[in-house]
């Protein structure tokens, strides 16, 4: 396989990823009704988070979620976690308005993209088995190979969120406080969802 055919399949693998539904979107469509440049900030975060963790894929280090409990534990805490989030931005919903605490939290998109990335193990186990093997073979083209994929899969997650920001943003200020409102609500749900499936999934894991 030449090098530019490995990269088109990788791109749109991670597109795959990156465009399905999950916390990471539903942040930053909350977010961007703030700030258009608020997917980009989630992005950076997300990044610092997902570039030290290809390298220690790169070394080997993601074998260590073989075992069954660990990978339930970091499920359950994720988890755990989206759903606070998750209820936090249902309460924004139902109050119209943004309290004072909300909105220091929103000038940081940048620290919701690293938390949400720690917290779902969807994503620590995405790379441990899909992005592994994308790895594995980034690596038949040496280490430059595995520069450009990095480079390329994060640059998939940049773009998206950014649009998605954009357009949440555009969508506030043509619909206004009740837009504002409804994206809360919707990305509160979706967090719950995504934070109850988590646990669930974990739970299942040890007992099933």
């Amino acid at each position: 396989m030449s090098f530019w055919l490995f990269i088109s399949e990788a791109v749109l693998i991670s597109l795959s990823g990156v465009m399905a539904p999950g916390p990471i979107t539903a942040v930053v469509v909350g977010k961007g009704n703030e700030s258009p440049n608020a997917g980009v900030l989630v992005a950076i975060g997300h990044g610092l988070v997902e570039f030290p963790l290809m390298a220690a894929v790169f070394f080997g280090v993601g074998r260590l979620l073989d075992a069954a409990y660990l990978r339930a534990g970091i499920g359950v805490a994720g988890g755990l976690f989206i759903l606070w989030m998750g209820i936090g931005m249902l309460r924004s919903a139902r109050q119209g308005m943004l309290s004072q605490e909300q909105r220091a939290d929103s000038r940081s998109p940048m620290l919701a993209g690293i938390l949400f990335s720690l917290g779902n193990p969807y994503f620590l186990v995405w790379w441990v088995t899909v992005g592994a093997s994308l790895i594995l073979r980034s690596v038949e083209f040496g280490v430059l190979g595995f520069v450009a994929f990095a480079v390329g899969h994060w640059l998939c997650d940049f773009i998206w969120d950014w649009f998605l920001s954009a357009l949440s943003f555009k969508g506030g200020q043509f619909f206004g406080n009740k837009f504002q409102q409804a994206v809360f609500a919707l990305s509160g749900l979706l967090l719950l969802f995504f934070g109850g499936r988590l646990v669930m999934d974990a739970v299942n894991e040890i007992f099933v």
